[in-house]
């Protein structure tokens, strides 16, 4: 897939998405803009599974735009809480609610759950479009799968990162150096297909 310039939109606001997507596509013939760069807001998440909104977005931002466009909706999806906090995953505490206001409230939410009960996982959709109306578009997925501490641990990554342990490192995804996360995060699984599907197109 070739473009005039090799610029491909990307329909996200999320820096530390941003940040992730361009270290994982990095070494691609694309020059990945952020649609903030082209004066695009975020549009009403309004789909009902992570597909939806990923497609919304990127129909959103390739439409506004005039190029092809890439977007992640992806979110925290813990077992005991039957998914939660799922496709509300920015907003679990509230519309305007901040990644400390979400760890809070999960927090309080499995006060009291053991170890073996706080299984959890990352997932992530990545939808490539063509142009805002391809009939075809590429969609790509990656899961991670983790548990829930009780307490944050560690500085680095975004979002729920320092509450969520990889099992196999004992480490959260905010203790991780930037290149194994990219190694094992749902993300960069997500990505791994993408680059796959670019190089068919």
């Amino acid at each position: 897939m070739t473009t005039a310039d090799n610029r491909i939109v990307l329909a996200s606001s999320n820096p530390g998405k941003l940040a992730e997507i361009r270290e994982l596509l990095a070494d691609l013939p694309y020059n990945l803009v952020a649609q903030a760069e082209l004066g695009i807001t975020e549009i009403p998440e309004t789909g009902f599974t992570f597909v939806e909104n990923a497609l919304l977005k990127a129909r959103n931002a390739s439409r506004l735009s005039g190029l092809p466009a890439l977007s992640d909706d992806s979110g925290l999806l813990v077992d005991v809480l039957n998914g939660a906090p799922g496709l509300k995953s920015a907003r679990y505490a509230g519309e305007k609610a901040t990644p400390a206001n979400n760890n809070a409230k999960l927090v309080e939410a499995l006060k009291g759950v053991p170890a073996l009960q706080r299984s959890a996982q990352f997932y992530c959709v990545i939808v490539f479009l063509r142009h805002a109306r391809d009939p075809a578009p590429l969609i790509c997925q990656g899961v991670w799968h983790g548990r829930i501490l009780e307490e944050p641990r560690g500085t680095g990554g975004f979002g729920y990162d320092s509450l969520f342990l990889e099992p196999g490192l004992e480490q959260t995804a905010a203790e991780m150096e930037a290149a194994m996360k990219n190694l094992v995060s749902h993300r960069s699984r997500a990505l791994a297909d993408l680059r796959s599907g670019l190089a068919r197109r």
